[in-house]
C-alpha cells in the first residue's frame, strides 16, 4: 500500500495543498465538458426539429401552390 493511514492519503505526503485542488479543478473541468455537451446535444435536436418542421411547411407550401395553378 502507498500510504500509511487513510490521514496520510489526504496528506499526500505534504503535497495535498497541490494535489487536491488539481483533482477539483480536474473534476470541475470534466462535469463542465458534460454539461456542455448535453446542452449542445439539446441545442442540436431542437435545430434538427426545427428545420423539419420548416421543410414540411416549404413542402405542403409548393404542393398547395401547384394546385392553385393547376
Amino acid at each position: 500500500m502507498a500510504f500509511d493511514s487513510f490521514a496520510a492519503f489526504l496528506a499526500m505526503g505534504g503535497h495535498a495543498a497541490y494535489v487536491w485542488p488539481a483533482y477539483g479543478a480536474t473534476m470541475l473541468l470534466l462535469l463542465g465538458v458534460v454539461l456542455h455537451l448535453r446542452l449542445e446535444r439539446r441545442r442540436l435536436w431542437r435545430e434538427l426539429r426545427r428545420r423539419a418542421r420548416r421543410e414540411q411547411r416549404q413542402v405542403r407550401n409548393a404542393d398547395a401552390n401547384r394546385e392553385v395553378r393547376s
